[in-house]
């Protein structure tokens, strides 16, 4: 029976990364400053806060709303228990062992995206050359400054730059699928870990509810579609009726009022207009009869079935390019945009790579 009692350096990440879920849950709800409870100072509280509500200055597609949302998702995962049992399952994180500097290239599609691999790295005792994402350049970092707080000397071995990267043991990549071969030839001799682009799918079997069709909502819209975890392809029964989905969604009508995402409304609709294409709208999300994975921004495309077999035919043939599956006996509706811990990028076990590096 493997020891899986926690050694102290790893039971003081863990309980600092609880107290920086708490902070975050915090920020996320837009609370005021609750007191020194928290870990932090009132102005230490106050600038992470105006770090939030700052980013869409940045990214225009960083709403605040969106970002408070992502914080709130990330400090409901880093709670004690979740955290204990994450890290029970690597006993390697136990012992000893020498740092490695691991380059981290982040994407930048949606706020704190490259969160979860910093914090693998950090909590493995590695260092880490962060090159953030120039679309979210800023809240990785403010979140690091708190952790500091919680566990003084996270930051040292923490960088955060704008250049090259450097000299690095390792790399963990994160883009398209064109700069996915760059960073392959590039960090060819390296141990890597290279994403390329994935998307997600909803299956759904015509028996969904209500309330379940308007949390697909959630999995489309939320961040504006703009992440490889948000559904860009519906499999739909043969009989199933799309006015079902349409009046469920309807709460997220105002999304289209958003400057970015009504302007690719108004470009894709206007593109497949001149191009004969057929379509459903609603006034903020098309609908478009297509088997490709990848959907434009404000747009869903969505294939028939006849047989449960086709979709999964269909499902196993694009594997290596599908994030997630929501539906019945996949992923509830809702959730695919609040993944736990153990959800790691593309199936590939980041901490496992991490404890495994020469």
């Amino acid at each position: 029976m493997k020891d899986t009692t926690l050694s102290p350096a790893v039971a003081e990440r863990l309980a600092a990364l609880a107290q920086l879920g708490r902070v975050m849950i915090l920020v996320g709800q837009g609370s005021t400053w609750p007191g020194h409870a928290c870990g932090l100072a009132e102005e230490e509280y106050e600038q992470l806060d105006a770090t939030v509500r700052r980013a869409h200055l940045l990214n225009g597609w960083f709403t605040e709303e969106n970002v408070r949302h992502a914080f709130t998702c990330w400090g409901e995962s880093l709670n004690t228990e979740a955290l204990a049992q994450w890290a029970s399952a690597y006993p390697e994180l136990m012992r000893a062992r020498d740092p490695r500097t691991v380059g981290l290239i982040l994407a930048g599609n949606i706020p704190v995206v490259g969160l979860h691999d910093l914090l693998c790295v950090w909590m493995c005792g590695h260092r880490a050359r962060v090159k953030c994402s120039s679309q979210d350049p800023a809240l990785l970092p403010a979140l690091f400054d708190v952790l500091d707080r919680f566990s003084p000397g996270a930051t040292d071995r923490i960088v955060f730059q704008t250049g090259k990267l450097g000299a690095v043991d390792a790399v963990i990549a994160t883009g398209s699928d064109n700069t996915a071969r760059y960073f392959e030839h590039y960090f060819g001799h390296l141990p890597r870990i290279v994403r390329k682009s994935r998307m997600s799918v909803a299956v759904l079997d015509g028996t969904e509810t209500p309330e379940e069709l308007a949390a697909l909502g959630e999995d489309i819209f939320r961040y504006f579609g703009l992440g490889c975890r948000n559904v860009s392809r519906l499999h739909l029964p043969m009989d199933f009726d799309l006015d079902r989905f349409f009046t469920a969604i309807y709460p997220w009508n105002a999304i289209v009022h958003h400057n970015k995402y009504g302007n690719n409304y108004d470009y894709t609709r206007a593109l497949w207009l001149l191009d004969g294409v057929t379509f459903l709208e609603n006034g903020f999300v098309l609908m478009r009869e297509d088997p490709a994975l990848a959907s434009p921004v404000a747009a869903v495309h969505y294939a028939r079935y006849d047989a449960p077999s086709q979709v999964a035919m269909s499902l196993t043939a694009e594997a290596d390019r599908i994030q997630c599956i929501v539906g019945h006996g996949h992923l509830p509706f809702g959730t695919a945009q609040r993944p736990g811990l153990a959800d790691y990028a593309d199936g590939v076990d980041t901490l496992r790579f991490l404890l495994d590096l020469p």
